[in-house]
C-alpha cells in the first residue's frame, strides 16, 4: 500500500475546476455517496466505489479518516467478475440443447441464440465471486494535484470516469511539457518543437548528464543532485507496429548496446534511476512518455515502522519524501527544456552529447 508503506507506483494528474467555499462538506458527502457497495449475487460484471485507504471494508469514513494535513488520501475499490469463455460456451451449448428439446424444434434463430447466451451469462454472473482490486489516491485540493497508484490504461480510465461522476471534476494528465505548465519564457520558443517526444528526449539527455560529471548535476546555485542509471534501460524508436525496442540490463547502465542504440537514433523510453539529494536517496523506474514513477523506494534513513510518530505523521513524511523526488525530476526537466530551447543546445550541449556517445 504505497502511500502508507512499501514502494510507490503512481500517475500524476491535475484537477480541472475551482473549489467551492463548502468543498470539504461536499467532498465528504460525495465520498460517502459513491462509496463501495458489494454486489455478490448480482448479475453485474463490475462494482466500483471509494473505501478507506487503511481498511478496505470501511466505507463510512467516520471522523474524516481521509484527512492527512493538506491531503485527502483514500482508496478506489474495483471488483470484477470474470467468466471463462470456455465455461460460457459449454453452458450456452447445454442451454441451446435444452431449448430445442423443450420446444421440439430443429433450428434456433440468431436472435434466440443471443437471448439464450445473455440469460446464461446473467445466471453465471450471479454465481461467480468477484475479484477485488484496490488503488490509492492522494489528492492535494489546493494545488489541484492528484496521484493515482496505477499505470494501467484500463484502471486509469475507470478512475477518471468515476472521479468525475463522484466529484464533478475532470482530470488532466500532468505532463511538464504541456504548454499550460510551461513558463512564459519557455512557451514562446516551444510551439515549433511541440511534437517532439519530450519525455524520451529528456530521459536520453538525463543519461548523458548523469555520466558527464560522475552522476552530479547542478539544479541550483551551489546545489547538485546525483543521478545514476542502474540495472535497466529501455530504448525505442518509432511507435506501434513500426517500433523497435532494445532492453539493456545489468548492475549499471553503462552498457555498450545502450549507447549503440542511441547512435542508431533510438531514445530512452524507460529507465531505473537512483536519485540523491542532500541526505535523501530514492530509487525508481521512470516512464518517460507519461512522466510516471514505478516501484519508487523512499530514503532508507526515514524513521522505522516502530518509532513513536503517529500514523498521520508517518504518512505525511512519506508524501513529503515522494513529492521531493517528483519535484527534483520536474526541476531537472525544466533545466533540460531551458537548454533545449536555447542556442546553447546546438552550440554546446549537442557537441558534448556526440562526444559522449563515441566513448
Amino acid at each position: 500500500m504505497g502511500f502508507l508503506k512499501g514502494s510507490m507506483t503512481f500517475s500524476q494528474y491535475r484537477v480541472e475546476g475551482e473549489l467551492s467555499s463548502d468543498f470539504s462538506t461536499l467532498f465528504d458527502e460525495q465520498l460517502k455517496k459513491y462509496s463501495f457497495s458489494d454486489f455478490i449475487g448480482a448479475a453485474s460484471e463490475k462494482a466500483i466505489g471509494w473505501t478507506d485507504i487503511g481498511d478496505p471494508l470501511d466505507t463510512g469514513f467516520a471522523f474524516a479518516k481521509y484527512n492527512f494535513g493538506n491531503y485527502l488520501i483514500f482508496s478506489l475499490r474495483i471488483d470484477r467478475k470474470i467468466i471463462p469463455p470456455s465455461l460460457l460456451r459449454v453452458k450456452c451449448l447445454q442451454a441451446e440443447k435444452n431449448f430445442v428439446a423443450k420446444r421440439d424444434i430443429k433450428k434456433i434463430y440468431k436472435a434466440q441464440r443471443e437471448e439464450i447466451k445473455e440469460a446464461v451469462r446473467s445466471d453465471l454472473l450471479k454465481k461467480v465471486l468477484p475479484t477485488p482490486s484496490f488503488f490509492e489516491i492522494c489528492w492535494h485540493p489546493q494545488e489541484k494535484r492528484i496521484l493515482f497508484s496505477s499505470l494501467s490504461d484500463k484502471m486509469i480510465d475507470d478512475f477518471h470516469s468515476f472521479f468525475k461522476e463522484s466529484f464533478s471534476f475532470s482530470l488532466h494528465p500532468f505532463l511538464p511539457w504541456d504548454p499550460q505548465y510551461l513558463s512564459h519564457e519557455i512557451e514562446t520558443h516551444f510551439a515549433s518543437l511541440e511534437d517532439l517526444p519530450w519525455g524520451r528526449e529528456f530521459l536520453t539527455w538525463l543519461w548523458f548528464k548523469s555520466e558527464e560529471r560522475d552522476g552530479m548535476i547542478t539544479i541550483a546555485p551551489e546545489e547538485d543532485v546525483e543521478v545514476r542509471f542502474v540495472r535497466r534501460i529501455v530504448l525505442t524508436s518509432g511507435d506501434g507496429d513500426y517500433s523497435e525496442q532494445v532492453v539493456c540490463q545489468g548492475m549499471h547502465a553503462d552498457l555498450k548496446e545502450g549507447k549503440e542504440a542511441l547512435r542508431q537514433g533510438k531514445k530512452i523510453k524507460e529507465a531505473r534511476i537512483q536519485l540523491c539529494r542532500d541526505m535523501d536517496s530514492w530509487e525508481f523506474t521512470f516512464k518517460a512518455d507519461r512522466f510516471q514513477f514505478q516501484a519508487l523506494k523512499l530514503p532508507a534513513a526515514m524513521g522505522t515502522e516502530d518509532d513513536e510518530k503517529d500514523d498521520e505523521g508517518k504518512t505525511l513524511e512519506r508524501i513529503y519524501l515522494l513529492e521531493r523526488a517528483v519535484n527534483t525530476m520536474e526541476r531537472l526537466f525544466e533545466i533540460f527544456m531551458q537548454i533545449h530551447l536555447s542556442r546553447k543546445w546546438e552550440t554546446e550541449e549537442m557537441t558534448r552529447m556526440t562526444e559522449w556517445l563515441q566513448q
